[in-house]
């Protein structure tokens, strides 16, 4: 009971659906029919994005940030702060959430493989030494490119290739801005723990300013994609929250912030329901 209750705890549900969810959607815009829901796969890989894939993220974060997270007042609020006497039980739920991914390659094949080892690889050393890409600006931000990878995992299984590119790129400007922005707050947490992240290196107003480009870039790819549909206009509610932040010094970033999640879960929630209403025949 007791390790069940630190997996909760650990993989942060608020951020399930940033692999569970990426995965679904993915595997909706590769998939020719609502059928394929029915697949084996399909509901292993559901299963497996949305609880050990994130126990085994936020459990090598945990196990890697225990100094620096001390000075981070989120981790009493909004995420969970490791005690001396988690150590042993992390580590189990480390190992069984690697355990799971090793059997899971199995069922894949070289091309699947390679997929769902460049998840582990980036999910590991994002956090873990020698290479721990977030204390090295740029790599900090780019490496959370393992939360596309579930997406594009997906849509291979569905579909037997690759996504377009454009989908790829848009999904890297968009997990490119997520993260800088969450990194905007911890600045000074940051910066008290030395850490040189990108946030850190150009302070809020520039990476607020990044943070516009990424997502007027992922605004613009989504509204070519969709031949300017006006349900792709909602795109742009992403780059209006650095904008705003930019022009009115008295909203909370760090509040804003927490609505993010539920911004990404309702747009996310739409594209998968479009992707799945084009493949049923009426």
């Amino acid at each position: 009971m007791q390790l069940l209750s630190l997996a909760w705890r650990i993989s942060r549900f608020r951020f399930w659906i940033y692999t569970g969810g990426t995965y679904v959607v993915g595997y909706a815009l590769g998939m020719d029919s609502w059928t394929a829901f029915f697949a084996p796969e399909y509901i292993l890989f559901l299963l497996y994005f949305f609880l050990p894939a994130n126990i085994f993220i936020y459990g090598v974060n945990d196990w890697w940030d225990q100094e620096t997270d001390r000075f981070n007042p989120k981790k009493d609020v909004k995420e969970y702060r490791l005690s001396q006497a988690d150590g042993r039980d992390l580590f189990i739920l480390i190992g069984l959430s690697g355990g799971i991914s090793v059997l899971l390659l199995f069922w894949l094949d070289a091309v699947g493989q390679a997929l769902l080892l460049s998840f582990l690889f980036l999910s590991y050393f994002y956090s873990a030494p020698p290479l721990r890409f977030k204390e090295v600006p740029s790599l900090d931000f780019s490496s959370n490119m393992l939360y596309i990878m579930p997406g594009i995992l997906g849509y291979y299984l569905s579909s037997g290739v690759f996504p377009p590119l454009l989908l790829v790129l848009a999904g890297f400007l968009h997990i490119a801005a997520m993260h800088l922005f969450s990194a905007i707050p911890d600045i000074g947490y940051d910066e008290a723990a030395g850490l040189t992240t990108t946030a850190v290196l150009l302070r809020e107003r520039r990476s607020l300013l990044l943070c516009l480009a990424f997502w007027s870039g992922l605004a613009a790819i989504v509204v070519w994609l969709s031949g300017a549909s006006p349900l792709s206009l909602l795109v742009l509610v992403y780059p209006a929250i650095p904008l705003a932040l930019l022009m009115r010094q008295s909203l909370s970033i760090e509040r804003v912030y927490w609505y993010l999640p539920y911004i990404n879960t309702s747009l996310g929630g739409l594209v998968f329901a479009l992707a799945t209403l084009r493949t049923v025949a009426w």
